[in-house]
């Protein structure tokens, strides 16, 4: 901290440091100028009287104190582009808004600027104090308080529906889920929501991933899946692998294989299906109607499959890499095996809505 505030001072510019407790304040104020004899140090808060804030927030504007030990008071409004050093004390107690405002405080002028978020060493964040600092750290790029104040909402709750009241349910299905889930039933009751969209299960031993070593980043890892699971046309998977190869390089094959599944989702959906799993040495597509015409088409492509009418489901036999001593069929072998009976022997024919 010292050494944060004598850099400042070296370059002539001025330091905010945050002490958000207005009947101690003036102790820090003596502290700092103990640790920092050199500094000219003033103080601000609230409870001060209107001309005497106006004085003081006036020689600090004209570089008469190098530093203004103060509540959060300055979060909002203040444009001091000579002040670059933010020192927050128990930056642990402030909320995921109030950190963000005060971090907006410096780095107003053509110098580097630099906060700092304290808080005492010998006592365990909370989880939440934890989440809120994780986040100030993470989104420090021009453009971050988008993510700031998503993360916020997350944490926090926005009132009623999306509050404290059905934080339960947020934590159960992940914020994103909820709120998609909540527009749904906002359109539905609207009347303006159209035919509801089918939710696709895929579940095939695939080894379909983005591997720590490829997108290190947790944040653009949860971004990328959550457009993978998005995508509505192969085009659209089609742009999300430019994108891959553009940051990150060829994808390697879990990656592959992950494409291919969004793909694969893309098809079932369009032959309006809603599941596709491995069912023993199986594997079942459903829902489908199949004429007796079809019927015997499947049996003539893909024998040894099972129609069973009355679930509207099929069983069609998992293919294997050899006829005899061959291993089941796996990854972007099944995944386009999988396309293909969609393509040769269900689409045409699949459950209406």
């Amino acid at each position: 901290m010292i050494a944060a505030i004598r850099r400042e001072l070296l370059r002539e510019g001025q330091v905010f440091y945050i002490h958000n407790r207005v009947q101690s304040i003036d102790r820090a104020v003596a502290h700092l100028q103990r640790l920092v004899p050199e500094a000219r140090i003033t103080a601000a808060h609230g409870q001060m009287g209107e001309a005497r804030l106006e004085q003081v927030m006036l020689d600090f504007w004209e570089k008469r104190f190098d530093v203004l030990v103060c509540t959060t008071i300055v979060e909002a409004g203040l444009d001091v582009s000579n002040a670059n050093t933010l020192i927050i004390e128990r930056s642990d107690t402030l909320g995921l808004s109030q950190l963000h405002q005060l971090r907006g405080r410096v780095g107003r002028g053509r110098e580097r600027a630099y906060a700092y978020f304290l808080f005492p060493p010998e006592k365990p964040l909370t989880e939440t104090a934890h989440q809120r600092l994780e986040t100030i750290a993470q989104h420090s790029e021009l453009g971050g308080g988008t993510a700031v104040a998503m993360k916020d909402l997350e944490i926090r709750g926005a009132g009623n529906l999306l509050g404290g009241e059905q934080s339960g349910h947020i934590a159960d299905v992940g914020f994103d889920l909820y709120v998609r889930l909540v527009g749904e039933a906002v359109a539905e009751f609207r009347g303006d929501g159209g035919e509801p969209e089918r939710d696709v299960k895929i579940e095939l031993p695939i080894d379909a991933h983005l591997p720590h070593g490829y997108v290190q980043s947790e944040r653009l890892r949860l971004e990328m899946y959550k457009r993978l699971a998005a995508v509505r046309t192969d085009d659209e998977v089609i742009e999300v692998r430019d994108e891959l190869v553009d940051r990150y390089g060829e994808p390697p094959p879990p990656v592959a294989s992950l494409l291919e599944v969004a793909r694969l989702r893309v098809r079932v959906r369009e032959a309006r299906l809603n599941e596709v799993n491995v069912a023993g040495s199986f594997v079942r597509f459903a829902p489908v109607v199949l004429a007796e015409s079809a019927q015997l088409r499947l049996q003539r492509l893909y024998k040894g499959s099972i129609v069973k009418a009355t679930v509207g489901t099929v069983l069609v036999p998992r293919p294997k890499t050899a006829a005899i001593g061959g291993t089941a069929l796996r990854d972007e072998d099944l995944l386009h095996w999988c396309r293909t009976v969609i393509d040769t022997a269900l689409a045409p024919v699949a459950a209406p809505a």
